[in-house]
């Protein structure tokens, strides 16, 4: 059974940056494609930033590229989103998912497994 728990969440001003970590626990990490996501109030989870399993290959959404970079660390069992240039519309809380399939995909229901979230804030 896969676990994944985020974190590196927090309060920050625009303009700033901040660093997620999901760990993931299981034998299926580095075999699996990994995805951040997140959901704001009142709006439905969208998808941020995909890896393949090999860190080969990276997806973007159109409102984070050029400001997020997603990376993974299959010796440590554990993927990151660096975000930069944060602007207020990138609050909301991020989840770290574990894709059924080795390559990117960026639909929810792509993905088995999910972390609990971690909220991050960010001011005006």
């Amino acid at each position: 059974q896969v676990q994944l728990v985020e974190s590196g969440g927090g309060l920050v001003q625009a303009g700033g940056s901040l660093r997620l970590s999901c760990a993931a626990s299981g034998r299926t990490f580095s075999s699996s494609a990994m995805g951040w996501f997140r959901q704001a109030p009142g709006k439905e989870r969208e998808f941020v930033a995909g890896i393949s399993w090999s860190g080969g290959s990276t997806y973007y959404a159109d409102s984070v590229k050029g400001r997020f970079t997603i990376a993974r660390d299959n010796a440590k069992n554990t993927v990151f989103l660096q975000m930069n240039s944060l602007k207020p519309e990138d609050t909301a809380v991020y989840y770290c998912a574990q894709g059924y399939y080795s390559h990117i995909y960026s639909r929810p229901g792509d993905f088995g497994s999910w972390g609990q979230g971690t909220q991050v804030t960010v001011s005006s």
